[in-house]
Parts: C-alpha cells; structure tokens; sequence
C-alpha cells in the first residue's frame, strides 16, 4: 500500500494553498492524505471556549474540518483522513515524516511576521527531516503548475540519489520534462594544464560537470522512458542558478545531507536558497 502525503494544517493562507496543492499531487499520483494539525494548546488569542468542549479542542477541530471539507470540494475521489495532534508541530511532523511519501507543508504558519520569508516550522521540519519534505511557496503559475517542468538540482551525491528518483517519478507523473541542472565554478586561481586539460580550466570544470549529470540519471533513465529530459550545466553558484530557473518551474527538487549530531539548522545553501526564493514548490529529499 502507497504511503499518504502528510499535510500540515494549521487555518493559515498559506496553509490552505499547501492543501490544495497536495490534494492536486495526491490524486497525480493516485495516494491518500492525511491532515494533521498539531499544537500544544498553549494560547488562543481572542477565542473564547465553549460550553462544554475546551477552546482549543473546538479550534483543532474546526481547522482539520475545514480542511477536510476543502479537500474533498477540490477532488472528491482523494480519501482524507485527519489527524490531531498534541505536540509542537515541529516534533509532531517528523514523527510522521517516515510514515508518508512525503511531508507538504506551506512557507508560512499563523502568527508568522509578514516580513519573514518561511516559517519556522516548515524551515525546521524541511532542515531535520529524514524523509521527503515539499514546502509550497511560489508564483502563482509555479503553484498552477503551468510551466510543464520540474527542476532537479544535481548536487555531489550522484548515482542512486532520492532526489534524482523523485525527480523522474514527479516529471512521469505529471507527463511533464525534466530539466536536470548542474552548476560548476572555475576557481580564480586555478590554471590551464596543457596535457591535462587542453581546452582551460572552464572546459574541465564543465566537463566534469556533465560527467556528474550524467552518472547521476542513468539509473532512472532505462525506468522511465516517458520522460523528455534536459541535461544542462550552468556556470554559476548553484543556489542562484536554481532559484532563477525556478521562475520556469513547477517543481524544485533538491537534495540534502543530513548532518547527525549537528544541532540548528541543517540544510545546505543551495536548500536554504530554495526554500526562501523559489519561483515554485521545492521538495527537500535527504539522502539515505
């Protein structure tokens, strides 16, 4: 059985625009969802509680309705099932992480400063997180999914990488391209060797580029003949090459190393590029 797309809920705009958002993938993919709205009742302002039902029980399950009712209007045929949680939704969603095909989540939560670019939650669950995270964020053709393409970063783990499996799974599903990218600098100061590399030291860099590139899909490629796929390397630090292109995008795949026992924040530049200036939603997917 296909695990569910885990949905964080939490009644806030951008909440309802990552629902929306999985509701659409849950029915491409054919899987179910799970709503989860997680909290530890600390402070409601404003809300005053009912007879006979505590405030925050009444608000939990007012969001995790709501959204429920919104999903099924959206598409009738995706089952929905809901879940409330007694947690910090931090805690709560990497408990369910491993347990989904992935975790969606939106780029902003209730009581975010307007002028913050993501969300605490969605940045800590998107930078601890062992298993496929997409945070929705975007324009609006990004989240329309208009452009026909996702876009996959090539980062330095290549043959058999999660990402690049996500990556062909969402472009066949979606019947849309694959636009595989792989930046390359050219150190300052490094110089041409004539017998070793007889075009300069930019030809090298790119060569070994497009070497990365194609060690990295091969393995996919055989598995999934449908996908009309673009190689490309970019001169260009990765985390602008990316976000750039992005605004060509429905999707931005990205991967992430996991570093253990290292304590705040885990996620790479290009990863933190992505997630606060990406013209479309970015999967995060670690790996191993």
């Amino acid at each position: 059985m296909e695990l569910p797309l885990v949905v964080g809920v939490d009644g806030s705009e951008s909440g309802l625009r990552a629902l929306d958002w999985a509701v659409d993938e849950a029915a491409l993919h054919g899987l179910p969802l799970r709503l989860v709205y997680a909290s530890r009742w600390e402070r409601y302002e404003g809300v005053a509680p009912a007879e006979g039902a505590p405030a925050e029980q009444l608000i939990a399950d007012g969001i995790v309705g709501s959204a429920a009712d919104r999903a099924g209007r959206r598409n009738p045929d995706v089952e929905v099932s809901i879940q409330v949680l007694a947690d910090d939704p931090v805690t709560a969603l990497l408990r369910e992480a491993p347990y989904a095909t992935a975790v969606v989540l939106g780029s902003k939560g209730r009581g975010e400063f307007v002028d913050l670019l993501l969300g605490s939650v969605s940045l800590s669950v998107a930078a601890r997180a062992t298993h496929p995270v997409v945070v929705v964020r975007g324009d609006k053709a990004g989240l329309a999914g208009t452009h026909d393409r996702v876009l996959l970063g090539v980062g330095d783990t290549a043959k058999g990488s999660p990402a690049v499996r996500f990556a062909f799974r969402e472009a066949e599903a979606r019947g849309c391209a694959l636009d595989a990218v792989r930046a390359w600098r050219c150190p300052a100061y490094e110089t041409a060797d004539p017998e070793e590399r007889p075009a300069g030291p930019e030809h090298y860099h790119e060569q070994q580029a497009s070497a990365l590139v194609d060690e990295a899909l091969e393995p996919e490629i055989a598995d999934h003949p449908s996908v009309q796929l673009r190689r490309t390397t970019v001169e260009g630090p990765a985390h602008k090459v990316l976000v750039r292109r992005s605004a060509a995008a429905d999707l931005l795949v990205v991967g992430a190393r996991r570093r253990h026992g290292h304590f705040g924040l885990q996620l790479g530049r290009v990863g933190h590029a992505a997630l606060h200036h990406a013209a479309c939603p970015v999967a995060v997917v670690p790996h191993g």
